[in-house]
Parts: C-alpha cells; structure tokens; sequence
C-alpha cells in the first residue's frame, strides 16, 4: 500500500504532470495524500492501544496466578543488614 503511494506520488511530481495541473488541483492531490496519511496513522494508533490493552490484561492475569509463590515469605523477620561488632584484639 506504501509502495502504491510513493508510485503515485513519484509520478505527480513529473514535470509534464506538475506543469498541467494548476493551483486548485494540486492542492486537492495534496489534500487527499494528507488525509490518506492521517487515516494511516490513526488506524497504526488504534492497534496501537489495543496491543497495550491486551498486554497489561496479560500481565494482570499472570501476576494474579504467581501471587500464590511468594505466600508465607515477609520481609518482618528478615533483617537486611546486621550490625557489625567491633572487635577487640
């Protein structure tokens, strides 16, 4: 579909071409490549947020089935780091 376009486009910016259209007609050409390109962006947008959407459900629902791993484990009874006793020699 991209290669379609740049075809069409290469062949607008011709000079024979350029030179037959006028004013009002090379800017509906470029309105209408505007638009197609906005159309293209807002559909890759949509997938986009779809794809985010799926993916955090994904991962919600893998989170969910491991919490039941990490059950009986606190950080309470563990200390991080002890203290160092100064020794006497």
């Amino acid at each position: 579909m991209v290669a379609h376009l740049v075809l069409v486009l290469a062949l607008l910016l011709q000079a024979q071409a350029a030179e037959a259209l006028r004013e009002p007609e090379l800017c509906y050409v470029l309105d209408a490549i505007l638009f197609i390109y906005g159309v293209v962006l807002t559909v890759l947008y949509c997938h986009l947020k779809v794809q985010v959407q799926r993916a955090s459900k994904d991962r919600a629902g893998k989170e969910q089935k491991g919490d039941h791993i990490y059950t009986g484990l606190s950080m309470e009874s563990h200390e991080t780091y002890e203290t160092l006793q100064p020794q006497n020699s």
